[in-house]
């Protein structure tokens, strides 16, 4: 072997050339750029095959620090890199220079994931240095019993700590074979050797490139089963520490047992985060973050919530605040009382397990650290737009703090979070109910002075409480109806509208102020399809339906051709629902008032249009048009008939059809029977045919043949007999009754 050995180096040749030099990008390392040459040489000696590689060295420096003196630790570098040339001393000492001052972005310490890399456990101390060279002696280790095993084990996951090795390590097939093999076969045996392979298998991890070799030798799912076992063996551990406190007689015994359980605790958490972290980097792939979801993660995730150990719990509710991506964890976090459990985790004096744990759960008490203000903002406004909790804000500071802290007491001016404004909005008018606060008076001086969007989006939800809030707008409509003005933005005039159409308050003159700031040519002028904005038209329809409930205010309406306009409108809107109900509602407030009403049935197709609309499949539609097709029909006979006539037709649409077949059949008998040959029922009762066609006074035919026709002028009163049809014909026709309209009420 020696022999051979010497004979390949006389005939290969080697140089290495320098290169020029750098330091690692977020490291404490510099990076050698250097050039490799290989030359094959004839048995004269002379070249035959050469071959120039491009290669970098880093040189790692994990002892520099404020402490270190930076020109001994540059000549140690050079001294000890052959890389390097003497010459490039000063060089080296500038890049150390640099890399001891260079400063760590702000996001350091918010990372997306927590880090690559984990902290050497106990048990990976060795009294040698492993080479790259031996790694075939190190595989030999792993089929020996379970210390050698832990050693082999150990010196390759020192290889494997440096990337520079994992690309070799990769291509060693019966390494990874055999680290995979002895951990499937032995982890039960010995925690230490589980937590070693493992991290092995997390270096390549920690590099999507990397992951389908992890995946291929199965190893997320054996770390998930690993994972159950251990938290299983917890729980045993703990209900027997239980058994042997409450027995006072073995007190020694206990705290014998309390000791052994820390030691044994401390190897299980970090063999928990070791695998934790490896399925979290495999959990980058949406299919293997599936299959763990298949598996339970979650569930085992929230148990480990419990755990007291700080750099696990960083770990797990990372990997929660990814999973809650999707609605199906977030549902089996609900089912797990995650929520509860991080809840202990705050207040906490782990800065990034705080800042990890804000991102899932929300604690009020912590609004004043300004280090979290604008997480907390995000939590803050997601439970403001929810109706069920908003009202918990009344009983805190939460409320002053916003908007003392974040609208009205900005350092040079006037300043705006839109995170805050939300909040406040959401909540500021329930605040008004409970504690009563001059806040809307600070929030009107301010929106309308700088025609400031936000705070009037904010002022525009106010207004949509009921109670004592709405009547404080009162003396703020001439100020907000002033401000539909030409030259205004349209978004601003947007939201000054919308805080008008919310105010229905029963004592406000609204035909004043529609004289006042001259608004109902405004309002005529917005409906015309494509004269603005979508949002804008859908305001002023929304304002038409406010005004319309005072019936001078719907007399003025009248006059001016609007219904006409919101005829016109309804036509090249009929796609949209939004737009279909407000402009049917604003009908519905019209047909109160004699004189839009006359408008509405006389003068126009409206009632035409109601009536398509009643089987629209959207509900709200479909209720406001009924409720005033309703009143239509109160005052108007001959609308009143078609309405019935088409309520009819669609209450007994399918009977309809069926004496349509029969009039145009031969034989009567089909008529008794469905499509399917079974005979009409009604009440669990057949129909028989002598019931159906009795002559009642001559209004059946004696040849038994009817018509839809028929009935319906029957139904609305047109045949002139007296008497009405037989018990049975009852029974199939259902007539819908219509709701009294004294009380109509959307």
């Amino acid at each position: 072997m020696e022999k051979l050995q010497a004979e390949d180096a006389r005939y290969l040749k080697r140089k290495v050339k320098g290169g020029s030099l750098d330091v690692h990008p977020t490291e404490k390392a510099l990076i050698v750029q250097y050039e490799l040459e290989a030359t094959i040489l004839g048995e004269m000696g002379d070249p035959m095959v050469g071959e120039r590689k491009e290669c970098q060295k880093i040189i790692r420096l994990k002892s520099l620090n404020a402490n270190t003196d930076i020109a001994t630790l540059a000549r140690k570098v050079v001294e000890e890199c052959r890389l390097i040339h003497p010459s490039k001393l000063p060089e080296v000492e500038q890049l150390l220079f640099y890399l001891l001052n260079r400063k760590k972005s702000g996001n350091d310490k918010r990372e997306k994931h927590p880090p690559r890399d984990l902290a050497p456990f106990e048990g990976m101390e060795l009294d040698e240095e492993a080479n790259i060279n031996r790694i075939d002696h190190y595989v030999e280790l792993l089929y020996e019993d379970i210390p050698e095993k832990v050693r082999g084990a150990t010196l390759i996951l020192h290889l494997a700590r440096n990337p520079d090795n994992l690309e070799e390590l990769l291509q060693n097939e019966t390494a990874l074979g055999a680290l995979a093999r002895v951990l499937r076969e032995d982890w039960k045996q010995s925690v230490d050797l589980a937590t070693t392979i493992i991290y092995v298998f997390f270096c390549f991890s920690s590099f999507s490139q990397f992951h389908g070799q992890v995946t291929h030798y199965k190893i997320g799912a054996l770390c998930m089963n690993i994972i159950e076992h251990e938290l299983k063996r917890y729980d045993l551990w703990q209900d027997e520490l239980q058994k042997k406190a409450a027995n006072q007689n073995v007190k020694k015994e206990h705290e014998k047992a309390f000791k052994k359980y820390q030691g044994l605790l401390i190897k299980q958490e970090q063999l928990l985060q070791v695998a934790l972290h490896l399925l979290l980097n495999l959990a980058e792939d949406t299919r293997t973050e599936l299959k763990m979801r298949n598996k339970n993660i979650v569930h085992t995730l929230v148990k480990t919530l419990d755990r007291e150990d700080e750099e696990l719990l960083v770990l797990v509710v990372s990997f929660l605040k990814k999973l809650s991506i999707f609605l199906e964890n977030k549902n089996d976090m609900a089912e797990t009382y995650a929520v509860e459990k991080l809840a202990r985790l705050l207040p906490c004096k782990h800065e990034d397990l705080l800042n990890t744990t804000l991102r899932l759960h929300c604690y009020l008490g912590l609004r004043t650290d300004e280090s979290q203000r604008q997480l907390c903002m995000c939590i803050l406004y997601h439970i403001s737009v929810d109706d069920r909790f908003k009202s918990m804000f009344a009983y805190t500071d939460c409320i002053p703090q916003v908007r003392l802290g974040s609208v009205y007491s900005r350092v040079g001016g006037w300043g705006h979070r839109p995170d805050s404004i939300s909040i406040e909005a959401n909540s500021l008018g329930i605040m008004h109910e409970k504690k009563g606060c001059n806040g809307l008076k600070m929030l009107m001086k301010r929106g309308l002075k700088l025609k400031d969007v936000l705070t009037m989006k904010m002022i525009r939800n106010v207004s949509q409480h009921d109670g004592p809030t709405k009547n404080l707008f009162i003396d703020y409509v001439g100020d907000l109806a002033a401000q539909t003005g030409v030259q205004e933005r349209e978004e601003y005039v947007i939201e000054c509208l919308g805080t008008l159409a919310n105010l229905t308050i029963p004592d406000l003159d609204w035909e004043l102020v529609l004289k006042e700031y001259n608004l109902v040519p405004f309002l005529k002028d917005h409906l015309k399809p494509g004269s603005a904005e979508d949002d804008l038209i859908l305001e002023v329809v929304i304002m038409i339906g406010t005004v319309s409930m005072d019936d001078s205010c719907a007399a003025m309406m009248a006059k001016s051709g609007i219904i006409s306009a919101l005829i016109e409108l309804l036509n090249s809107q009929q796609e949209d629902d939004e737009f279909v109900c407000q402009i049917v509602y604003v009908f519905y407030q019209m047909v109160f008032h004699q004189a839009t009403r006359d408008v509405i049935i006389k003068d126009t197709q409206a009632p035409a249009y109601l009536i398509d609309l009643m089987h629209d499949k959207n509900a709200e539609i479909r209720k406001v048009c009924d409720n005033t097709l309703d009143i239509i029909a109160e005052y108007d006979e001959e609308w009143g008939r078609k309405i019935q006539s088409e309520k009819f037709r669609w209450h007994n649409s399918q009977w309809l059809e069926m004496v349509d077949n029969r009039a145009m059949g031969d034989d009567g008998e089909p008529f008794m029977y469905g499509d399917d040959g079974e005979p009409f029922m009604h009440n669990g009762d057949i129909l028989e045919r002598p019931d159906l066609f009795y002559s009642a006074d001559g209004i059946i035919p004696a040849d038994s043949t009817i018509s839809t026709e028929f009935f319906i002028g029957y139904q609305n009163g047109d045949m002139g007999q007296a008497g009405g049809f037989p018990g049975a014909v009852s029974t199939v026709l259902h007539y819908p009754r219509r709701p009294s309209t004294a009380i109509l009420e959307l």
